[in-house]
C-alpha cells in the first residue's frame, strides 16, 4: 500500500491507501472492501444517447431557463470556459437550482468543473456534491476539462472523496482530451478511469479541437484535416474501451450546412455526438448522429439475410450488389443498436 492523501472521517483525520488501482480509507474500510458504498448509477455508452452535447453557462439564468423546452440529449452546466473568473463564485452559487430547477424530461445534465491547475476545482466540487441535508439535486455526471494524465485522475477522486458518502458512485465521468501530452496518455488514462473501484467511471472521452490545435500552433481550418490524426486517435481510445465519442465544438454556429457536414463526417468516424454552443444546432447534429429509415432498413435486411445464409452453410454471400461477410453484418447491428438507442 502506499498513501496518497488524507480526508476527514467521522470528524478525524485518516489516510487514504491505494494498493494497485484500489483506494481504501484506514477508518471507512478494510483490506475486504473498498471506502466507497456502490449502488447502482447507469453510465452505460450504449444504453444513454450522447448525440448532441450543448454547453450553457451556469451564470446565465436565461438560457438555462431554457432547457426544459430544448430536445436535447445532453446538456452542460459550464462553470469553466464559458463563465468568466469574476463569475465563478457565482456560478456555484446558483448550480444547485440550476440543477434542481433547469431539466429537461429525458436530458442528461452534466456539471463542466474547472480544471486540476486552475486551482478552482476544490471549490467547484464543494458547490456541487458538498450541500448538506436535505440532499442537493446531483448532476447525472461530471465532465473535466484539460485531462492530461493518470495524475489529474487521481487528483479528482481524492477531491471527491469528502463526498463519499452522499455521491452515487461511480459517477459517470467526460475526461476533455484537448492538449498533445493528453493524446500521448491516452491509453493510460482511459485504464484508469474505467476501473470499477473509483468515485467515478470514464463514459466519455470528449475532444477539444481549439485548445488542441492552439497548443500544437497549428491553425484551425473548414476542412479540419489538420485534426484527422488526434480526431481519430480520441474515437479509436473510446471504442477500444467502451465510452462514448464526443466530437469538437464547430463555433460558426450560423453556418448550419458546414455543421450538418462536419457532424456527419464525425459520425462516419465513429463517433457517437458533437459538441454544440447554441440550440440552433441541437437538431442538425442529433439527426446527424441518428440512422436514416434507409439505414435502418438495409441494416435489418442485411441481418435477416446473413441469418439465413448462415444456416445454409453459407459464408460470405452477395447482398445489394456488395459482398457480405462478418465486418459488414457487425455495421448492421451497430447501426441497429444505435437507432434502438436514439428512437426511444
Amino acid at each position: 500500500f502506499s498513501s496518497i492523501g488524507t480526508h476527514i472521517h467521522m470528524g478525524s483525520k485518516t489516510q487514504i491507501l491505494r494498493k494497485g488501482h484500489a483506494v481504501f480509507c484506514t477508518r471507512c474500510s478494510s483490506l475486504s472492501g473498498a471506502v466507497f458504498a456502490w449502488r447502482p448509477y447507469s453510465n452505460d455508452a450504449i444504453t444513454r444517447p450522447r448525440r448532441a452535447v450543448l454547453y450553457v453557462p451556469t451564470t446565465d439564468q436565461k438560457k438555462t431557463r431554457k432547457i426544459p423546452t430544448l430536445n436535447v440529449d445532453t446538456v452542460v452546466f459550464d462553470f469553466e470556459d464559458g463563465v468568466a473568473l469574476n463569475q465563478k463564485d457565482v456560478a456555484r452559487h446558483l448550480i444547485q437550482e440550476t440543477l434542481s430547477t433547469c431539466r429537461g424530461p429525458n436530458t442528461e445534465h452534466v456539471v463542466r468543473v474547472n480544471g486540476n491547475d486552475s486551482g478552482l476545482l476544490g471549490a467547484d466540487l464543494k458547490a456541487v456534491f458538498g450541500g448538506k441535508p436535505p440532499p442537493n439535486k446531483l448532476p447525472d455526471a461530471l465532465m473535466l476539462p484539460k485531462v492530461e494524465s493518470v495524475e489529474h485522475l487521481q487528483q479528482l477522486e481524492l477531491g471527491l472523496l469528502p463526498y463519499c458518502s452522499s455521491t452515487p458512485v461511480p459517477l459517470p465521468l467526460f475526461a476533455i482530451i484537448e492538449s498533445p501530452m493528453a493524446l500521448l496518455n491516452l491509453r493510460a488514462i482511459c485504464e484508469f478511469g474505467i476501473y470499477r473501484t473509483r468515485m467515478f467511471k470514464l463514459c466519455a472521452l470528449v475532444f477539444g479541437s481549439d485548445d488542441f490545435i492552439a497548443l500544437l500552433g497549428g491553425t484551425r481550418t473548414v476542412s479540419a484535416t489538420e485534426l484527422i490524426y488526434a480526431r481519430q486517435s480520441v474515437v479509436t481510445h473510446a471504442k477500444a474501451f467502451g465510452v462514448c465519442a464526443i466530437d469538437m465544438v464547430d463555433i460558426e454556429y450560423k453556418n448550419l450546412d458546414n455543421l450538418k457536414y462536419q457532424a456527419l463526417e464525425g459520425a462516419r468516424m465513429g463517433y457517437t455526438g458533437k459538441q454544440v454552443i447554441h440550440p440552433n444546432q441541437v437538431p442538425v447534429v442529433q439527426s446527424a448522429f441518428s440512422p436514416s429509415e434507409a439505414q435502418v432498413r438495409w441494416a435489418r435486411n442485411l441481418i435477416i439475410a446473413f441469418e439465413e445464409n448462415q444456416k445454409a452453410g453459407k459464408g460470405a454471400f452477395e447482398y445489394d450488389g456488395k459482398m457480405i461477410d462478418r465486418p459488414l453484418l457487425l455495421q448492421a447491428r451497430n447501426i441497429i443498436s444505435c437507432y434502438d438507442v436514439t428512437s426511444k
